[in-house]
């Protein structure tokens, strides 16, 4: 597996992300369109975009992005392939083009994936790759309850 970076995504890139984010997330997070997805994407500033690809398919996507004078990320990995060092992978390689990064990380088993399967929280995966755990800052709305977490260098 290899890993490719791009500022902007083509229609057919934006498909493959949009069906690995319905897939591996909370439901509760899911776009429902493409259209939809397209206005999140676009609403980032500075979007960097890292892909963790096997023969030209998607299994990996992580992105960074400036938020209030921070630099952000988010990361998703296949399901398939969770647990074998891949997602620490992408996560090593954004720690090379940034300083810091801040991330909201659901901290509970509460939550349920489009296919009926328990969403696993990823916050022991964070801690392992060097995060800190900011427990006093939260976002809770109808959509997520997550902990914000931080990587400084």
């Amino acid at each position: 597996m290899k890993i490719f970076r791009e500022q902007v995504l083509s229609s057919k890139r934006k498909e493959s992300l949009l069906q690995l984010w319905n897939n591996e997330y909370p439901a509760s997070l899911n776009h429902e369109a493409i259209h939809d997805f397209d206005l999140y994407l676009n609403s980032l500033s500075n979007a960097e975009h890292y892909f963790l690809l096997d023969r030209n398919k998607i299994k990996g996507w992580a992105f960074t992005f400036l938020r209030e004078n921070e630099d952000w990320f988010a990361i998703i990995i296949d399901s398939q392939i969770q647990g074998n060092g891949k997602g620490s992978l992408l996560i090593k390689e954004l720690k090379k083009n940034n300083d810091s990064l801040n991330g909201w990380v659901i901290d509970h088993e509460n939550e349920i994936k489009n296919n009926a399967a328990p969403y696993k929280s990823p916050l022991l995966f964070y801690e392992k790759n060097g995060f800190t755990v900011c427990s006093e800052i939260r976002m809770e709305n109808e959509k997520i309850s997550a902990v914000k977490i931080k990587w400084q260098r």
